[in-house]
């Protein structure tokens, strides 16, 4: 398999990661907060803005998977995503302790984001090979 078939694929699974989990926060947040046994926030608001973010995301991980090299700029938003659920997740994680809901995200988040890393650095060889 091409370097940029992997990438589209990878991608292809970043988009339909985080929009249907964007999707099932945005219908039944406050399910998922139940089963898990969570106090939802204050107001459903709360659940509904990250839920369309992930959703916003995943149309630009499909846009990326569409034409990674010419959408290899967008990959640096996608990394900063992941880092910034990780960081935060990580950082109570290790400090003040987390609902384990949350940790099975960070884990396939912190991959993601290892695979976006790796992605860019690839296309951007492969683009500088070309000049």
């Amino acid at each position: 398999m091409r370097t940029k078939q992997i990438i589209s694929f990878v991608f292809v699974v970043a988009a339909l990661y985080d929009g249907l989990l964007g999707a099932i926060f945005l219908v039944a947040g406050s399910s998922i907060f139940q089963w898990y046994g969570v106090t939802p926030p204050n107001h459903p608001g709360y659940i509904k803005f990250p839920a369309a973010l992930l959703i916003i995301f995943a149309l630009m991980f499909a846009a990326i998977a569409r034409n990674p090299s010419g959408n290899r700029n967008l990959i640096p938003y996608g990394i900063l995503l992941k880092v910034s659920y990780c960081g935060a997740v990580l950082f109570y994680w290790l400090t003040a302790g987390l609902p384990d809901m949350w940790k099975p995200f960070c884990i396939m988040d912190f991959a993601f984001m290892l695979v976006f890393i790796w992605a860019w650095a690839a296309l951007g060889n492969e683009k500088s090979q070309e000049e």
